[in-house]
Order: structure tokens, then sequence, then C-alpha cells
């Protein structure tokens, strides 16, 4: 038989009514990105705070220091481009400066000079160029009065062509699989 005290105090332990659980809800930053479609063509300077897709076509500049540039399959550009990232699945003409990283996918062609601190070719891609990949900046430790200072500051100031030409000394590049890629060295 069932004793009353017992059921009292299980049902004190287990409530009867489960209670939901709900999951912790976590912040994420939805993707804002500008799209500048097929049929849009503008010449002149972009510049913006957010990441940008081009599938129609831009002459000039486009500046977008601290995000991405993904040029679209059906995207032509012909303009000098400054950005954190760039993505290249259409065609570009000018040259390119990433703080992060330079992406040539399969479909992508590009012709103009490359600064970057990383690159990525896919097979089929194609680029006409010169390419020069910097390290990443390390923090000076600043000087100080007692340390002295070098008698002439030429030789740390060497045009970055010079010191391209100097790094890449006995380098080559090459292509893999159906990888088009020529490579314009300093003369």
């Amino acid at each position: 038989m069932l004793q009353p005290a017992q059921n009292q105090s299980n049902a004190q332990k287990f409530p009867t009514t489960p209670t939901p659980y709900t999951p912790p809800k976590t912040f994420t930053q939805p993707l804002e990105q500008a799209t500048i479609g097929r049929s849009m063509v503008i010449k002149g300077e972009l510049s913006g705070a957010e990441a940008l897709y081009i599938d129609g076509r831009i002459e000039g500049s486009i500046h977008f220091a601290d995000n991405r540039v993904t040029i679209g399959r059906n995207g032509s550009v012909t303009a000098n481009i400054e950005a954190k990232e760039v993505v290249i699945m259409g065609e570009v003409k000018g040259n390119i400066e990433c703080t992060d990283r330079l992406d040539i996918r399969s479909e992508g062609s590009l012709i103009g000079d490359v600064v970057t601190r990383r690159i990525s070719v896919e097979d089929g891609a194609m680029m006409k160029g010169s390419v020069q990949v910097r390290a990443e900046h390390k923090k000076e430790k600043p000087q100080t009065e007692t340390q002295a200072k070098p008698a002439s500051t030429e030789a740390y100031t060497e045009k970055p062509k010079a010191a391209a030409a100097a790094a890449g000394a006995g380098t080559s590049v090459t292509p893999v699989g159906g990888s088009s890629v020529l490579y314009k060295g300093s003369n």
C-alpha cells in the first residue's frame, strides 16, 4: 500500500511540471554587406565601413580599410583596391593592397600588383603582376635618449621594390594544376 508521507516528500523533490530548457543566448553581429548589382556602373571613389560585394562594374578607386571587398563572378573592376581582405571571383584590373589576405578564386582574374600579408590563388585563376608579401609588423620598443641614433637613415629607408627584389632573390613561383601565374621580377 501507498504511504502518504513518502508521496508528499517525493512530490516536493520532483515537481510535476518540468521547467523548459532555455539555451543561453549568444549575440552575434549580423553580416552587413553593401551590394553593387549586375546592372550598376559606378565611376569614382568608393569607401565605406562595411563589407562590399561587387557584381557590377566599377572604375576608379575602392577604400574599405577594415572590411572585405568581394568581386563576384559578374563583377568587373578597373580600380586600385585598399581593403582588409579581397576575394576575386570576377575580373580586376588595378593594384591591390590588403592588410590581411587576398583570395583569387578559380574563375577570377587579376592584372595588377599586390601587397598583402597572405595570398591564395586557386587552380584555374589568372594573375599577372608583382606580388609583395609583407610580414606582420611587430611593435618595436621606443628608442630612449641614451641609445645612439644611426648616422644615416638611408640604409633603413630603401625603396620597397628593392627590398622585394632582395627578399625574393632565389625564389620562384610554380603554378599548380591549371593555374596560370605570371610573375614579374624586378630588373
